[in-house]
């Protein structure tokens, strides 16, 4: 009788793992419980299919629950949710339309993502208040947005979601503000890097009210009609609340599955949990970042695709490492590209046990005298002791977004802000200038390491 491999969740990390390891053993009885009924989506993309860039939802499914089906043999349960793990008994408890069934497993992943959480305030659960985490929650948006062309959103939270979603609602003509608790938007990108953005976003004409948290959202008969924050009130015809996401690990931890500092599901080096036979990916699970050898939790979509894979291979008996991450990301704001990765933040980076040094430049695009150039802001963080470099923020109209990947490609080789400064980067004027401005923030903190 064959094995079989249970994977709760449907998304990235879920069915990676689940195409893996029925490509590497296709006798393996694959087996997905999905609670929703859209599986392998690109959830990254539901801003610009509210913005209208991106036609229909279902252009954001890479794989069909049918194509799994039958062209990769996964026995895909979408609309059944697992709701209890007996990990002596090795089996699950499902249920689904009004029923419940028990599936056992040889070896089970927990891939059960994340939810997007809401501030404690009064009026968040009104109606006319959404968050953006899933394909249902994207289609509620624009469909709210199409049938009732509001004229005003308050969106609460200047994160990635935020900003993109202020893209989005700004090309339908509608009026945006944004409300951020703390002084700047994009906190895990700096201040330099913000102060660049913050300007940008002005002058697209979103409303920011910064260092301002919301006291509580204003209600009229059951709908949400402003925002109150910073003694103020602003009328609002919807609110989007774009305040962070959690894991979601009740299922494990009501198992004994062991949760990790950061509160995701702990796992070893293969995605092993404390139970050998129960894997974690995605984004309820933690990460091993390269920067500081320690967990943390950075739920991003390359991580959840590469950690279910690997543990496909795992379980079919080639033991692969899921792999470590820096925490890279970049994220358009109007005509901006924004990115990050490593550590930028000085406290971190103590608390880690570095000695931060920080450099921020700011360079031009191309060669000074090539048509289209526009100005790159770069920050850069460097180890004191050891000249290692740390992390990089950069924000600019146009480069950004790749220049970003030398220095992610830096930080996995562990190199010193002096090697990157002597890295051979592409030149020519129509992409860079002969010092690239990578180069020139090296150059410049290298300056400051000495």
């Amino acid at each position: 009788m064959a094995d079989t491999f249970v994977v709760v969740g449907g998304d990235a990390a879920g069915m990676s793992a689940a195409s893996k390891a029925k490509r590497d053993d296709p006798d393996l009885d694959v087996v997905v419980f999905e609670r929703g009924e859209y599986v392998s989506y690109g959830a990254c993309g539901l801003p610009y299919y509210v913005k209208g860039d991106i036609e229909r939802l279902d252009d954001l499914v890479a794989v069909t629950p049918e194509e799994f089906r039958e062209e990769r043999d996964v026995d895909l349960r979408t609309g059944h949710e697992v709701v209890a793990i007996d990990r002596e008994a090795r089996r699950v408890t499902v249920e689904a339309d009004g029923r419940t069934l028990e599936q056992p497993y040889d070896q089970l992943l927990v891939a059960t993502g994340a939810r997007a959480t809401k501030p404690p305030v009064e009026g968040v659960d009104a109606e006319g208040v959404f968050t953006l985490r899933d394909m249902e929650a994207g289609g509620e948006i624009r469909s709210f947005v199409e049938e009732t062309e509001p004229g005003t959103v308050g969106i609460v939270g200047g994160g990635y979601v935020g900003l993109e979603m202020a893209e989005a609602f700004d090309a339908r003509g509608i009026d945006v503000h944004v409300f951020e608790m703390l002084p700047h938007v994009l906190q895990p990108f700096g201040e330099p890097v913000a102060e660049v953005v913050e300007e940008h976003l002005g002058e697209q004409g979103v409303t920011l009210h910064l260092d301002t948290p919301v006291s509580h959202l204003v209600t009229d008969a059951g709908r949400v009609v402003g925002v109150h924050a910073g003694g103020e009130e602003t009328p609002v015809d919807f609110v989007l609340v774009g305040t962070g996401i959690r894991p979601n690990v009740e299922l494990a931890a009501e198992a004994g599955i062991e949760l990790g500092p950061t509160g995701a599901i702990a796992h070893d080096a293969y995605g092993r949990t404390n139970d050998e036979r129960v894997f974690a990916a995605g984004d309820c699970a933690e990460a091993t970042n390269l920067v500081t050898a320690e967990a943390d939790y950075v739920p991003l979509a390359l991580t959840a695709n590469r950690h279910g894979r690997a543990i496909g291979q795992t379980v079919t008996g080639e033991p692969t490492e899921v792999g470590g991450m820096v925490g890279t990301a970049v994220v358009k704001v109007f005509d901006l590209e924004v990115a990050r990765t490593g550590i930028i933040d000085g406290e971190e980076a103590r608390d880690a046990g570095f000695d931060p040094v920080s450099a921020t430049i700011r360079a031009e695009s191309r060669a000074h005298y090539y048509p289209g150039g526009s100005p790159i802001t770069i920050q850069l963080v460097g180890d004191g002791e050891t000249g290692r470099l740390l992390g990089a923020s950069m924000v600019g109209r146009e480069g950004v977004a790749k220049r970003i990947d030398s220095v992610v490609t830096a930080l996995h080789a562990g190199m010193t802000v002096a090697e990157v400064e002597t890295l051979d980067l592409a030149y020519a004027p129509p992409f860079s200038p002969v010092w690239d401005p990578v180069l020139t923030a090296a150059k410049v903190l290298g300056g400051k390491l000495d």
